[in-house]
């Protein structure tokens, strides 16, 4: 008398994997998400590890993340996987304050953000 499993939302080519509540805001995180937009993994990886962007490295754990999940749980070939999607989410929003000259006040608002990175499996081109 349970419920029925929900249908998987991906192929069974796909596999993704999500990080939430990084902190930078979502402008930032998807300058360094159209990095790896449609790219091979290995390409995208390394332009990670690379890259002087602060958050590169965490969307580099989430990309690597998402390689394990494509290889362990759906048993798909990593040298054929592409950066399907790279999909950037708001978050919350801090509110700060900061004190001013004559009484006033200043606010500062510190983003967060979510990444969602779906990798594909292609076959392989012959060349």
């Amino acid at each position: 008398m349970s419920k029925a499993a929900t249908p998987r939302a991906l192929s069974d080519k796909e596999a993704q994997a999500v990080a939430r509540n990084l902190r930078v805001s979502p402008q930032k995180l998807n300058l360094v998400a159209g990095l790896i937009r449609g790219k091979k993994v290995s390409t995208a990886l390394a332009d990670l590890e690379f890259s002087r962007k602060r958050i590169a490295l965490d969307v580099r754990k989430c990309l690597q993340s998402a390689i394990a999940n494509a290889e362990n749980n759906h048993s798909l070939d990593v040298d054929d996987l592409v950066v399907a999607h790279a999909h950037v989410g708001k978050g919350l929003v801090m509110k700060r304050f900061h004190a001013r000259a004559r009484g006033r006040g200043a606010r500062i608002l510190k983003p967060f953000a979510h990444i969602t990175i779906v990798v594909r499996e292609t076959p392989a081109s012959k060349a």
